[in-house]
């Protein structure tokens, strides 16, 4: 049976200071494992202007230059730059544990996965070695928004680890695209897109050696990874925005025909405010629902809703656009000729006058993501 062939990628922008530590660790993993799989070390440097070029190539790693800056573009260019068919990465930093990765190798090898992650949260974190709110609030939330957007069985249970473990075909054909650090999230969605088989294996994470500053930047990057997440799940946008719209249209027209206050459990609605709340709701709904068409015009896949508007033609394109002038047109004219009979005085008309202007915004809001939804998708 042919042995597999590992890569190790790690990397690196000036980390001079714990780089000897990490490289010590693949050095023996190396030596120790040396029969039973063939080991690439690899060190994708990302402009470092310390000694960290110089101590990779001094324990025998190769160096490869990572151009662009970010991340997940030095992981990247590694990736694609190594030599093995199974690639395992996690930062020069020395917080994951190298020692433990012929763990996440074998079980995926042995269990055929296309990737296993290192799991920190079912492993030993030590003391100092994550903060707080990374645990207890970061980490769990991008879980829970991972695996109720993407998941079907398989459920995430460390969004956010960075020592991880695969196949680097089915890395080529997830087809990755963050530069940052947001790379973790989208490597796990596009893994679960595919129906990829994954598993994870427990970990130990441990605190930042003394005097090292850490790349990660909890707010920009926890809202990185957030507008990644969402970036792929139109879906998301649109189940709500358009629940959201319905619901709230329903009771507009509700307190249209009712032309009148009505006390339900307690509260008094259907009235004018009651009335204008619903519209404000009804609008939002189509707000949200219309985000989601545009971030659909950047995804394979879509529902048949977005895909219809998505392939219209430009000429229904226009009339469809026409017709929904026509419709704010003929609900100004109306208003107009109501406030004419009553001479130009104030009468008594705010259910109508609210109703109107709410048809006529849905239609020009609509109109108007339509519109650069089709500008978008020519891009």
């Amino acid at each position: 049976m042919k042995k597999p062939s590992v890569s190790f990628v790690i990397p690196c922008l000036n980390e001079e200071k714990t780089l000897p530590y990490v490289l010590e660790k693949l050095v023996k993993v190396k030596k120790d494992h040396s029969k039973e799989m063939d080991i690439e070390i690899l060190v994708s440097d990302n402009g470092s202007t310390d000694r960290s070029i110089t101590i990779a190539k001094k324990f025998g790693a190769r160096v490869t230059p990572a151009k662009e800056r970010g991340y997940g573009a030095a992981l990247d260019s590694g990736i694609r730059n190594a030599k093995g068919d199974i690639i395992v990465f996690a930062d020069a930093d020395d917080t994951y544990d190298f020692l433990e990765s012929p763990a996440l190798i074998h079980k995926l090898v042995e269990g055929n996965y296309d990737m296993v992650i290192g799991s920190r949260l079912d492993g030993e974190i030590h003391k100092g070695a994550m903060p707080f709110l990374h645990r207890y609030l970061g980490t769990p939330v991008i879980n829970w928004i991972i695996n109720l957007l993407y998941s079907k069985k398989f459920k995430i249970r460390d969004s956010n680890s960075g020592f991880r473990c695969f196949r680097k075909d089915k890395y080529l054909s997830w087809d990755i695209k963050s530069k940052g650090m947001e790379f973790a999230s989208e490597l796990l969605i596009k893994a679960l897109i595919h129906d990829s088989k994954m598993e994870h294996v427990p970990v130990s994470l441990y605190p930042d050696k003394e005097g090292r500053v850490p790349h990660l930047k909890t707010w920009r990057d926890g809202m990185r990874h957030l507008l990644r997440i969402l970036f792929y799940g139109p879906h998301l946008f649109e189940r709500t925005g358009l629940s959201l719209f319905l619901f709230f249209w329903i009771q507009l027209l509700i307190g249209f025909f009712a032309g009148k206050v009505l006390p339900i459990a307690g509260m008094n609605l259907y009235g004018i405010h009651s009335m204008v709340f619903f519209s404000f709701m009804s609008i939002l709904g189509l707000s949200l629902w219309g985000t989601g068409l545009l971030i659909a015009t950047k995804q394979p896949r879509i529902s048949k809703i977005y895909q219809t508007i998505l392939d219209l033609e430009e000429d229904r394109l226009f009339f469809v656009l026409l017709s929904g002038l026509g419709i704010i047109s003929l609900a100004i004219v109306w208003i107009f000729l109501q406030w004419k009979k009553s001479g130009f005085i104030f009468i008594n008309f705010e259910r109508e006058f609210i109703v109107a202007t709410n048809l006529s915004l849905t239609l020009l809001i609509f109109g108007l993501q339509a519109v650069t939804a089709h500008i978008m998708k020519r891009d």
